[in-house]
């Protein structure tokens, strides 16, 4: 009892002053929160199931075993002259350990290397490794501005797309729980919790095939300007194999489209895509960075850089690569 006495006991001199009770003002304070809480932009595409936490998890430590081990070869290397060289990065290997194994197969002892540009953990394809600090801000800067054309090639697993060429303009940015989300165009430049804000991406696809069966090009294009929730058919069991050419550079920005569209990734657990199908398991997700156009950054001369296609994009994604 004594020490519910000390608790709630307050003591007054002349010079006090209590307008309201401390816990009205808590009250008010925590609905005043609330109602703020209430003003944050709500995401429109899902998050990531439950069953993508544990699995994200062994795919992280798994990556971190392969990257610890793994060494660039001459093989891995697509391009290079004395200021920069583009390598072939695998499936399943962190841009850090590609990096770090850039000394090994380069002879110019004297190079400073650095990344110019950073694929996720599972995706594959064209990394751009430069010699020099000077090169590096360079490149940063051409990828900042968006002066770098990007292509990519996705698997997918969904509805059979009724659309030939789409661009899609939505917003991004992380939710309350940390995870990147749709946002509708709208709410870009809107405050998010933590204190980001909702930034624009745009990212224009191509269908390559369906099932197998390659589709006509079309220069018929599709708008979508996400304003609310998803309005495409969702589910299905096709394979989708899509190009994509994104206009901005953020986080995971096809993974989310993907996602929006119906179609998402297959293997890519966190954005909803097929983590078991047709009898498979799928470690980690089918996207792949096929070619970079840019200006070099030194002489201004156009180069085009390819990587080579998996064979899931050719295989109906039967294989094992």
């Amino acid at each position: 009892m004594s020490l519910l006495r000390n608790l709630f006991s307050f003591s007054f001199t002349a010079n006090s002053i209590l307008t309201k009770p401390y816990f009205a003002i808590s009250i008010k304070a925590m609905e005043s929160t609330s109602e703020l809480n209430l003003q944050y932009p709500k995401p429109i595409s899902p998050p990531p199931p439950p069953i993508s936490k544990d699995i994200e998890l062994r795919r992280a430590m798994e990556a971190s075993s392969k990257s610890s081990l793994f060494n660039l070869t001459r093989d891995d290397v697509l391009y290079e002259d004395e200021h920069l060289m583009a390598v072939n990065k695998p499936k399943g290997v962190y841009c850090e350990a590609v990096l770090r194994s850039a000394p090994q197969i380069v002879l110019d002892s004297s190079s400073e290397f650095h990344l110019a540009n950073r694929l996720d953990r599972d995706t594959s394809g064209v990394m751009i490794i430069t010699k020099s600090h000077k090169v590096a801000a360079k490149l940063v800067k051409a990828f900042t501005e968006h002066k770098i054309r990007k292509s990519y090639i996705a698997l997918c697993i969904g509805s059979s797309p009724n659309w030939r060429k789409i661009t899609v303009s939505s917003g991004h940015g992380r939710s309350k729980h940390g995870a990147w989300r749709v946002y509708a165009a709208l709410d870009v430049g809107r405050v998010l919790p933590g204190g980001s804000f909702v930034r624009d991406m745009e990212t224009t696809f191509e269908v390559v095939s369906v099932n197998g069966g390659e589709t006509e090009s079309c220069e018929v294009e599709n708008v979508i300007v996400v304003e609310g929730e998803q309005e495409l058919s969702c589910g299905g069991d096709a394979v989708v194999v899509v190009r994509a050419f994104p206009r901005s550079g953020r986080t995971h920005q096809i993974r989310l489209h993907c996602q929006y569209l119906g179609i998402s990734i297959r293997g890519d657990v966190k954005y909803h895509g097929m983590y078991e199908w047709r009898g498979r398991t799928f470690e980690g997700h089918e996207l792949h960075a096929e070619c970079l156009s840019l200006d070099h950054p030194v002489t201004d001369d156009p180069i085009v850089i390819r990587a080579p296609l998996p064979c899931w994009v050719t295989e109906d994604g039967k294989c094992n690569g």
